[in-house]
C-alpha cells in the first residue's frame, strides 16, 4: 500500500509540510507507504486544453506535472495539501490539479483521495471544497478524519501548537491506511471496485 502526499505550498519545510508529515504518521501507524512530493515554488502553467495529454499520455508542458503522473499511477491514495491564499488554495496547487486530472494518463477510479489545508486564520472551508472536487468527479472515496483536514498557524512552528488540527492529520492517514486495506481485501475476495461502468455526455445548448 502507498499514498501520494503532494504539497502544494511555496515553501518545502512550511505549515502544509508539517501537515502532510503528521498524515504520513498515521499512514505508517496503518501500515501504509507515503512519499511527500513538493511542486515547487517555479510558476506552474494552467491547462491549455489542447487535449494533446490524451495521446501523449502526459502533458506538453514538461514540468513537475508529469512527474507526478507516474507517482499517482502507482498509488493507492492520494493526498492534495495547500495552504490557503484569498480563501483558495494556492494557485500552483490548483493549477498543477486541474492538468494532473485533466489527463487521462492515470486511471483514477478507486483510489482514495483527500485533501488538506494551512491557514492562519479563516478561509479553510472553501479552499478545502475545492479541493476535494477533483476526487468527486473522479470516482475515487474520500477519506475523513474527525475534524476539518486543517490546521492553524503562520508559521510551522505555530503550526505545532494546534494539536487537534495535528492529530486531526495524524487520524486522516490512519483512516485512509484503513480504507485502502479494504478496498485491497476486497478485489482478494471477489469484490473489485466497479470502475467507470456506465458513461454518457449531455451538452445543454438552448
Amino acid at each position: 500500500m502507498k499514498a501520494l502526499l503532494i504539497n502544494g505550498g511555496p515553501h518545502k519545510q512550511g505549515c502544509t509540510n508539517l501537515a502532510l508529515e503528521h498524515v504520513a504518521r498515521g499512514l505508517a501507524e496503518g501500515g501504509c507507504d507515503s512519499e511527500i512530493v513538493w511542486l515547487g515554488n517555479k510558476p506552474i502553467a494552467g491547462c491549455m486544453a489542447c487535449g494533446r495529454c490524451r495521446e501523449l499520455g502526459r502533458c506538453v508542458i514538461d514540468d513537475v506535472v508529469n512527474e507526478l503522473i507516474p507517482k499517482a499511477r502507482e498509488a493507492d491514495g492520494i493526498v492534495i495539501g495547500s495552504p490557503v491564499h484569498y480563501a483558495a488554495p494556492a494557485a500552483q496547487a490548483v493549477a498543477a490539479m486541474h492538468r494532473l486530472f485533466y489527463t487521462r494518463a492515470v486511471d483514477w477510479s478507486g483510489k482514495v483521495g483527500a485533501s488538506v489545508v494551512s491557514c492562519r486564520r479563516g478561509g479553510s472551508a472553501t479552499a478545502f471544497d475545492q479541493l476535494n472536487k477533483y476526487f468527486s468527479i473522479s470516482g475515487m472515496p474520500q477519506v475523513s478524519s474527525y475534524y476539518w483536514n486543517e490546521i492553524h498557524g503562520n508559521t510551522p512552528e505555530e503550526a505545532l501548537q494546534d494539536e487537534e488540527g495535528l492529530a486531526t492529520m495524524q487520524q486522516l492517514g490512519l483512516n485512509m491506511a484503513w480504507l485502502i486495506s479494504c478496498i485491497k481485501a476486497g478485489e482478494k475476495s471477489g469484490h473489485p471496485y466497479p470502475g467507470h461502468v456506465h458513461s454518457a455526455k449531455t451538452n445543454f445548448i438552448r
